[in-house]
Parts: structure tokens; C-alpha cells; sequence
């Protein structure tokens, strides 16, 4: 159950990263920008499967009382997934403006 909101997640996540390394069209293409895609892809990851890791302990459970267990259980599973969301874009994020300011198209 640790993993299943990044499972959920996933599909997502995938679909960010491949609008991050095709978009914009614009900007130079070469084997350091591509490297730098990489990582900053990489490191997204990374940070996402981090975050919801910690998030996923970090969550508190209701405890049951005499009439049952008490709802609430869910917010494991949507804390992580949120915080990874979070992680992964907060990275992609800064990716997105270094690449732009470092890779974009100069006038002559």
C-alpha cells in the first residue's frame, strides 16, 4: 500500500515528462540540453517518489474507538500523491526556466 498512490499517480507523471522533454520546439537542441532533460527528469522522479514516501509515514491514521474505525484512512493514499505531484512539478518547474533562459534562441 506505500506505493499505490505513485502507481496511481504514474500514468500522469508521464505524460508531464514527455510534454517536458517535446516542448517547447523552439529552443536549441543538442546533446548538453539533452542531458540536462535527463537529469532534470531524473531528479523529478526522484523527488516525487521522495516526497510521497514521506508523506505516506507521516500521515496519521484515526484510531478505532468502541464503534469501529473511524473514516479518514484515505488521506494516506492522497497526502503522498499530492506531495509527490508537488515534488515532481516544483522540479520540472525550475527545469523549465533554467532551460529557457540558458538554451533559448539569441537574436543577431
Amino acid at each position: 500500500m506505500r506505493y499505490l498512490a505513485l502507481m496511481l499517480l504514474a500514468p500522469w507523471l508521464v505524460v508531464l515528462g514527455w510534454a517536458y522533454w517535446a516542448y517547447p520546439k523552439s529552443l536549441l537542441r543538442n546533446m548538453t540540453r539533452r542531458a540536462f532533460d535527463v537529469l532534470a527528469l531524473v531528479a523529478a522522479t526522484v523527488a516525487a517518489i521522495q516526497s510521497a514516501l514521506l508523506a505516506f509515514d507521516a500521515v496519521e491514521l484515526p484510531v478505532a474507538d468502541q464503534f469501529g474505525p473511524k473514516s479518514g484512512a484515505i488521506w494516506q493514499q492522497v497526502v503522498p500523491a499530492l506531495y509527490g505531484y508537488g515534488a515532481f512539478l516544483a522540479v520540472l518547474l525550475i527545469a523549465l526556466v533554467v532551460r529557457q533562459l540558458v538554451w533559448k534562441k539569441r537574436p543577431l
